[in-house]
């Protein structure tokens, strides 16, 4: 693994003018913030840590790795921008300013997407988290931002899912059941038995369900049950031959290719257990039994359907992130930094969340004066989990205004700022929708998304 990227000029620079070789004033300064050599120290510690576990470095995938510096410029630039990896490689290998920006040189070959990508995730979400952390506390030690008030608030990171139904569930399993079978069938030379490809049958209910829906008459939900049932029997069938498959593939797994066969009656297996979920989801439905953790896309099990009383969206379907701003002030138009974000699974409540947002205070030696948080916070609860901090006022909307009226307005447009943060978070760094699957996929896009904004209203500062 390399950390620094080294000199990024090389000899055809001496050809470009002055104003194509000096960056622009808001990547001047991105680019002043990021060269602090105490920022790459947590990718030291994960580097450290998985070298230790496995005694050797898992940070390349059989091809030279690229300098971390880099990398975490191209990912700032990929979440600035909204980017996509391909995106991202194309425009950084086609700007010159990018390409310094980055510490690339124009001899050297932009890295290809698959390696930003892999690294992505290879990294993980806690190590971004302390990439934050060390930003934060550059900031407050340098005296440079100096911490006042915090306002705290709950959103949804929406998984990047369909909007699900349990046939539509059941027929996607379906495909995806004999889709994978076929391969396992293929690596192990059976001809025989398969996962039966059942989306006919699949598509004939589906559209029954549609003309019974377009009906709208009283015996249209039964008859839409009953059809949601069918579906889930058929997806029950292909989950009993998946398995059957699966078992044979293990008891075939000898010699050369065992690893490989084991491998894939692992993920069959996996799609089967998340199959079968989502069979029994449809048979508690059709008895009218209550579902619990209730699967809505089979490749995104971790995602949850999430009521918050919109309008415009009653329900939604992904993570709840707790997501708290720093300020200096509480002043109109206060832009502060954002703390690593605070998540748990299914749909917590605010205080459920709230420890570990006052933990993130702690570890970075925060004690801020006053706090504004939404009438989702209970008043015991929360005073119980800030009273480490001992702020002097701490202001919920609706159920505990100390202080005076010109105090609680203050504080109510405040607080009412958060949530125009959150919608910028949304609409600027991307942080509406998880591009990437899994609990763990939607911890790294949030925190990247953080960082990133986080490097933005320091550059800004400092500019």
């Amino acid at each position: 693994m390399r950390l620094s990227a080294g000199q990024a000029e090389c000899l055809w620079d001496e050809a470009l003018p002055v104003e194509v070789r000096e960056l622009p004033r808001d990547l001047a300064a991105l680019d002043l913030l990021l060269s602090d050599p105490g920022l790459l120290g947590p990718i030291v510690e994960r580097f450290r840590l998985e070298v230790s576990e496995s005694s050797r470095a898992v940070l390349t995938d059989g091809r030279p790795t690229i300098a971390m510096e880099t990398f975490i410029r191209l990912i700032v630039l990929k979440t600035r921008y909204r980017w996509g990896y391909r995106t991202l490689v194309a425009e950084v290998s086609d700007s010159i300013h990018l390409r310094r920006f980055c510490r690339i040189s124009l001899s050297e070959r932009v890295p290809d997407e698959s390696t930003v990508r892999k690294l992505t995730r290879r990294l993980g979400s806690e190590t971004v988290s302390q990439l934050t952390r060390t930003l934060i506390a550059s900031a407050t030690r340098e005296k440079r931002f100096r911490a006042r008030a915090v306002r705290v608030d709950s959103t949804v990171i929406e998984a990047d899912v369909k909007y699900p139904t349990d046939a539509g569930l059941a027929s996607h399993g379906a495909r995806a059941l004999a889709r994978e079978g076929l391969k396992l069938a293929q690596r192990i030379g059976e001809s025989k038995r398969r996962v039966r490809d059942r989306s006919r049958a699949m598509g004939r209910r589906l559209r029954g369900i549609t003309r019974t829906i377009r009906q709208r008459s009283g015996e249209a939900k039964a008859e839409v049950l009953k059809l949601t049932a069918q579906t889930g029997e058929l997806l029950g069938r292909s989950v009993r031959e998946a398995r059957r498959l699966a078992k044979l593939a293990r008891s075939r797994a000898r010699g050369r290719g065992a690893k490989g066969k084991l491998k894939a009656a692992a993920k069959l297996e996996q799609l089967a257990d998340r199959c079968e979920k989502v069979a029994s989801q449809i048979t508690k439905r059709v008895k009218g039994e209550p579902i619990r953790e209730r699967i809505v896309s089979l490749a995104d099990p971790d995602a949850r359907p999430i009521i918050k009383g919109k309008l415009g969206k009653p329900t939604e379907f992904g993570y709840v992130t707790q997501l708290a701003e720093v300020t200096e002030h509480t002043k109109r138009g206060a832009r502060g930094l954002i703390l690593p974000a605070a998540t748990a699974p299914g749909n917590p409540t605010e205080n459920t969340l709230l420890p570990d947002t006052v933990s993130e205070l702690k570890r970075l030696g925060i004690s801020p004066r006053e706090l504004a948080l939404d009438g989702g916070f209970m008043p015991g609860p929360t005073n119980e989990a800030l009273k480490d901090l001992a702020p002097e006022r701490v202001f919920i909307s609706g159920r505990q205004e100390p202080g005076s009226r010109r105090t609680s307005r203050r504080l109510q447009r405040y607080r009412t700022g958060e949530e125009g943060r959150i919608s910028h978070l949304k609409r600027r760094y991307g942080m509406g929708r998880s591009r990437l699957k899994g609990a763990e996929g939607q911890k790294i896009w949030t925190e990247w998304g953080i960082l990133a904004y986080n490097a933005d209203t320091l550059a800004i500062r400092a500019a």
